[in-house]
């Protein structure tokens, strides 16, 4: 269920802004995205796995929040990332 370390990494390389970024909205997004599938995924199987599930719809809100935030400083940044993860919004 959860991401491994160079999965990990991977994503921090791939959405990072700068070199050594590990903070920004974009990678957050990118961890909490993965984690929402991985998740996703996991009920599947186990549908019955409640205490799972609280955690999911506290990452799916976390994962609103930063897009939330990041469309009000910056809508560039907020529309180029929702395309490259393929979220609805």
């Amino acid at each position: 269920m959860s991401i491994t370390a160079d999965r990990k990494q991977e994503l921090i390389k791939e959405y990072a802004t700068q070199a050594g970024d590990t903070g920004s909205p974009e990678v957050q997004v990118a961890l909490l995205s993965e984690r929402i599938t991985n998740l996703t995924e996991h009920f599947k199987t186990h549908a019955k796995d409640n205490h799972s599930r609280r955690g999911l719809l506290k990452l799916v809100s976390q994962r609103r929040r930063l897009l939330d935030y990041l469309k009000s400083r910056d809508e560039a940044r907020y529309q180029a990332l929702i395309g490259r993860l393929g979220l609805r919004r």
